[in-house]
């Protein structure tokens, strides 16, 4: 009953690291879908960090207890700009887009540490002070079991990024969008010939996927490192990229995989309280969530085939 216990109670921090694994995952598989890789997800989530910690700490006395929900959006729009470098890199110039992608993980860490000593002296911003805070869910939170599991002491920013994942599924495999997007993956030529602008299509997949990775960022930022420094994003930006992978291009899938590995990270956290983890030396702790990353992509997932023209730059009137 005590490990029962413990794992209900370590639910709903699960819950809270994997909401920015959601929103980021979710780019990475639009961005993919389109026939463009993205290996910057990292950096555009630092993007998306150091815009709504920086905006939260500047305009808190400005718009009180929306601020959170302001900053959220300011790093979703500066990441979306920021990816603009990558789409450009990528689809116009046709340059390698594994070199873009960590160009930009590079750039972003960078510009983040360079503006952080800037603007506030040192290399760490203030902590802020309009943080999104923990909530039950009215009547759900009082269902036996699952309420304390789930809509207890969580943060609303979970359920937002749920309910994008969903609306990410129905976008992809139930709209016309979804549809020319995929073609563009799957073979650029075929939907040019059928009247798709395939740059137009990739250009868009590939904002959507800084806007959506930005948004991962900010959720880190704003409920967990609650300030910024160039070591606040840490690998989750690959994390994601792992669970575009892990779920197959798909984006429940890749839901289910950032529930994977934020249960990894929660795990890392309170895994010492587990009894039959209370001997083991933090430091594997810490690095859990990175040996699952690589476990998981070693071929613990089964056959998974990226789309076919993934990473392959589109020249008008080629094959």
């Amino acid at each position: 009953m005590q490990f029962i216990d413990q794992f209900i109670a370590m639910m709903p921090m699960v819950l809270f690291y994997s909401a920015p694994l959601i929103f980021t995952a979710l780019g990475g598989v639009f961005s993919e879908r389109s026939g463009v890789v993205n290996i910057g997800l990292e950096g555009l989530m630092v993007i998306g960090a150091f815009s709504g910690i920086v905006f939260n700490i500047f305009t808190a006395d400005i718009f009180g207890a929306f601020t959170p929900w302001l900053s959220l959006l300011v790093g979703a729009v500066a990441a979306g700009i920021f990816s603009l470098m990558h789409a450009v890199a990528a689809v116009s110039f046709r340059a390698n887009q594994v070199v873009s992608g960590v160009a930009i993980n590079m750039l972003a860490v960078g510009l983040g540490v360079f503006l952080t000593r800037e603007i506030f002296g040192r290399g760490q911003t203030d902590s802020i002070t309009q943080p999104f805070y923990t909530r039950s869910v009215p009547i759900l939170s009082d269902i036996p079991v699952i309420g304390d599991m789930f809509f207890s002491g969580a943060y609303y920013t979970t359920y937002i990024a749920i309910i994008v994942a969903v609306l990410g599924w129905y976008v992809l495999y139930k709209t016309a969008f979804g549809l020319r997007l995929r073609a563009v993956g799957e073979h650029p030529m075929a939907a040019d010939t059928n009247g798709i602008n395939v740059t137009r299509m990739r250009y868009i997949a590939v904002i959507l996927s800084g806007v959506l990775a930005g948004l991962g960022g900010a959720t880190y930022a704003l409920t967990i490192s609650l300030s910024f420094a160039g070591s606040t994003i840490s690998g989750q930006g690959f994390m994601a990229l792992a669970a575009v992978i892990f779920g197959k291009w798909h984006p429940l899938g890749a839901l289910g995989a950032a529930f994977f590995f934020g249960f990894a990270q929660s795990l890392s956290v309170v895994g010492a309280n587990f009894e039959f983890l209370a001997n083991v030396p933090g430091f594997y702790l810490t690095i859990a969530p990175y040996v699952l990353t690589v476990l998981a992509l070693a071929g613990l997932i089964g056959r998974a085939d990226a789309p076919k023209a993934n990473g392959d730059p589109y020249i008008k009137g080629s094959r």
